[in-house]
């Protein structure tokens, strides 16, 4: 990058983010080439999410693309793309029901009428208390063989039955 388009991060957006976000995303600046920063943005991303009550502001956005030495629309372009990361408040359980072919066959339709009945609420949307949030339709998460599956704070479960479903709803914390 040129002396000229150089971002200095300013103490004030410098302070935004955490001690620990800054220790994790430098963490992950140190596994690529010094000239490719901007490659962390994805983990930068997932951090700085994470701390935010599960979504991206613009100004969080902004102040990741000052860390790293990118334009701030790449950081939009990738908050926008992957569907992990969020850019408005949502539930603090994300739950995620994979809707491809293999999970589909086996049921998953069933499995997110029964999710939109038991929290009241339709994909897309948070329940009212804030304490669930049912991703719109989720592509494949990649465990065809478990199907149906759904994934809740990152982590799956698998052969799902809506008893099993309330079962680990039921047992998040609140």
């Amino acid at each position: 990058m040129s002396v000229a388009k150089l971002i200095i991060m300013t103490e004030t957006n410098k302070n935004i983010l955490s001690e620990h976000a800054r220790a994790e995303i430098d963490h992950w600046v140190s596994r690529y080439p010094a000239d490719q920063k901007q490659s962390a943005v994805l983990a930068a991303c997932r951090e700085v999410q994470h701390e935010n009550n599960g979504y991206l502001t613009p100004q969080l956005m902004d102040v990741i693309a000052e860390y790293l030495e990118m334009p701030a629309i790449a950081v939009y372009e990738v908050a926008a793309f992957y569907s992990m990361l969020e850019t408005k408040p949502v539930g603090r359980h994300s739950i995620s029901v994979c809707t491809n072919i293999s999970c589909m066959l086996c049921g998953s339709d069933d499995i997110v009428k029964h999710i939109e009945k038991k929290l009241n609420i339709k994909t897309g949307e948070s329940t009212t208390d804030d304490r669930y949030y049912l991703k719109e339709e989720e592509e494949c998460l990649a465990a065809c063989c478990g199907a149906p599956m759904m994934m809740v704070d990152h982590v799956y479960y698998e052969n799902l039955t809506p008893e099993k479903v309330d079962e680990i709803l039921d047992g998040l914390d609140s």
